[in-house]
């Protein structure tokens, strides 16, 4: 297939010698596929971004982070990422798949990472999924006549290195060290602590480790929450969970349709929810808190009972850590508010990066360092405390990483149905081995959470609306 038409124009006009490097396509999804192809091949990708006044297009190396703060100084503007329908539209009208990664050649004012020019030869992305551009260097600076070369961007390689060893405690006080010299005044243990868990949550921490406890412990502690109480009945009443007749008690709910183990982890998940609040904003297009936490529990849900059965680790603690897999964006939107809508901004504007990455280079650590930090100083299971650290991490191999592995699963299986943010990745046959799910099991489980998405995003409403 021939490179689009603009591109071909803007090439011949100025006499430029290219090749095109055509790499037959690999895997089952194309997205996935030449999203990953421009970071393997080192090639060069293009951002578009847009405010009041117009579109800007920014031309850097796939393994780079737009730093989006440096493209505003520079211009003197308030550039974001373009949405979703505007990226769309705009690649429909120019006969795009992507936006190709050569300066102008829609119009636009185009902003070129200096990195780039270190190279002797480039690989460009060509506005075609299937073929990428490939030019020397020399006649790459020759495209650039009309662009702005600057410095916009950081390499990914060192902020996306394994950390599994890291000293989570130093590198967090670090962090907050830095932050104090930025007006941020607080010492880790009161960020830590504030605010206090409500009695509720730690009502029921105590119970989840009293081997004693059972069904009228746990009624008894939901229905002293009117709210907490709604949200459970409300939750085994949906008609994602089918229940014969009406749920008329909190006992009910346990006995009838969730159990004891289920209610006990999603109180505590929503009890800890409540602890916080949610962000006002968030990276655009990203579902709000509750609905993420219902779609990643229920597909953790549905994983954990494709897997053979004496091969399953604790459905409790997997549905538990899926519900507040999430919970580092709460406490980064509280305790550090500026630093979090900076995070949505870079967020938009560098899709195929990782929200963990961005956070590290922002604030030197991230998000599933300090929940998981939160989790253990609540005497949360280790669990959990294991599965929300080294969820982005599929290699992780330590006591209950399965757990981790589970939520990255998950996140990796939602996002392909684009719930959630960060780069579409393919899934690695040898996680799915690790699980012992197969490649279809695990894609027929998170269709059918798909398919359960009006009564799921049902019960996140309510949520939401606590």
């Amino acid at each position: 297939m021939p490179v689009p038409t603009s591109v071909e124009t803007l090439l011949s006009s100025q006499n430029i010698t290219y090749d095109l490097a055509s790499t037959a396509f690999e895997g089952e999804d194309p997205l996935i596929w030449h999203q990953q192809h421009l970071r393997q091949q080192g090639a060069a990708r293009s951002i578009l971004l847009q405010d009041d006044i117009g579109r800007v297009q920014v031309v850097l190396g796939a393994d780079r982070l737009l730093d989006l703060t440096a493209v505003n100084r520079h211009l003197n503007r308030e550039l974001r990422a373009a949405d979703a329908s505007a990226l769309q539209q705009f690649c429909e009208a120019n006969q795009f798949q992507s936006v190709p990664a050569l300066p102008q050649v829609a119009g636009l004012l185009t902003l070129v990472d200096e990195q780039l020019l270190e190279r002797d030869s480039l690989l460009l992305d060509s506005g075609d999924d299937t073929q990428l551009i490939r030019v020397h260097g020399n006649e790459f600076q020759q495209i650039l006549k009309d662009a702005v070369v600057c410095q916009l961007s950081a390499p990914l390689a060192p902020l996306e290195a394994d950390d599994s060893d890291a000293d989570d405690l130093a590198q967090i006080e670090g962090a907050i060290s830095n932050f104090t010299q930025l007006r941020i005044r607080q010492r880790l243990e009161e960020t830590l602590e504030l605010p206090p868990l409500s009695d509720t949550a730690q009502r029921i921490i105590k119970l989840r480790v009293d081997p004693n406890a059972d069904i009228s412990d746990l009624a008894q502690i939901v229905e002293t929450d009117p709210s907490l109480a709604a949200q459970v009945v409300s939750w085994a009443a949906s008609p994602y969970y089918s229940a014969p007749g009406k749920i008329k008690s909190i006992h009910d709910a346990i006995v009838r349709v969730l159990g004891f183990d289920m209610v006990l982890n999603l109180a505590l998940g929503l009890a800890l929810g409540k602890t916080l609040h949610l962000p006002k904003d968030g990276p655009s297009g990203e579902l709000p808190y509750w609905q993420q936490a219902v779609y990643m529990a229920a597909t953790i849900e549905g994983l954990v009972t494709a897997i053979p059965r004496e091969s399953r680790p604790s459905f409790g603690m997997a549905y538990l850590t899926g519900l507040l897999h999430n919970f580092g964006a709460l406490i980064m939107a509280e305790v550090f508010p500026p630093y979090y809508a900076q995070f949505c901004r870079l967020s938009e504007a560098n899709p195929h990066v990782t929200p963990q990455t961005i956070e590290r280079h922002i604030l030197n650590m991230s998000r599933d360092q300090i929940a998981s930090k939160l989790m253990e100083l609540w005497s949360m299971p280790e669990e959990v405390v294991t599965g929300l650290r080294h969820q982005s991490n599929p290699n992780y191999h330590g006591e209950n990483a399965i757990y981790a592995k589970l939520v990255y699963l998950a996140r990796m299986l939602l996002r392909q149905h684009n719930i959630g943010t960060g780069p579409c990745e393919s899934i690695p046959d040898s996680l799915l081995d690790e699980l012992q799910l197969t490649r279809a099991k695990a894609e027929a489980t998170v269709a059918n959470v798909i398919e359960s998405s009006d009564d799921l995003e049902h019960i996140a409403s309510a949520l939401n609306q606590n």
